[in-house]
């Protein structure tokens, strides 16, 4: 997964048709349990979507910009927009279908 920053994030989500965003921190539990389903997400949707992460303690900036209250949060953009949110660790299918990637 591709790691954004504030000097990236914006020509990563612009450059792709559809962007999945999990913002999270080294410290959040849940954002490590999400972790492997996101992996296994980025393996199954290679070809549907770019997935990429921003560390909210890194990249506050970001968290801030997109409303992010509470993590894990996923967010997928679609041709540069925020087009779905997911908050809280979900299994991949539920995941899958909240992020609109089935």
């Amino acid at each position: 997964m591709t790691v954004l920053t504030t000097e990236n994030f914006d020509s990563v989500i612009s450059e792709n048709k559809k962007v999945i965003v999990d913002f999270w921190a080294s410290w959040c539990a849940p954002c490590k349990m999400l972790m492997p389903i996101m992996e296994k997400l980025a393996e199954d949707y290679a070809d549907k979507a770019v997935f990429c992460k921003v560390n909210i303690d890194e990249q506050g900036e970001l968290a801030q910009r997109f409303g992010v209250m509470s993590i894990p949060t996923v967010i997928a953009f679609v041709d540069g927009q925020p087009a779905a949110k997911s908050v809280g660790v979900k299994n991949a299918k539920a995941l899958a279908a909240d992020l609109n990637l089935e």
